[in-house]
């Protein structure tokens, strides 16, 4: 179970480019559908990958910059967030 902090960070300015991301899937989808050149297809899938890993990374950073940072002041849960933070690079392996 996730804990909720007060330091909980807005990430709405990510929604624009969620918006973009799902308006380029819809466009991958229709280049199927219309059986484009694979390569073609490929290279829209690498633009959304590339898109959704600039939003983790920003979503990340606010983390960071937020709740992590904040944690500092008390020991022990800043041990906690240190933890988190592994587990979260581990998932974020390739």
């Amino acid at each position: 179970m996730v804990k909720q902090h007060s330091c909980h960070p807005s990430h709405s300015g990510q929604i624009a480019r969620l918006n973009r991301i799902s308006g380029q899937l819809d466009g991958v989808k229709k280049m199927i559908v219309e059986r484009r050149y694979c390569p073609e297809i490929l290279i829209q899938l690498k633009a959304v990958r590339s898109a959704l890993r600039s939003v983790e990374s920003n979503i990340l950073k606010s983390h960071l910059e937020s709740c992590v940072a904040e944690s500092f002041a008390d020991r022990k849960e800043r041990a906690q967030k240190i933890d988190e933070i592994k587990i979260l690079l581990d998932k974020f392996q390739c």
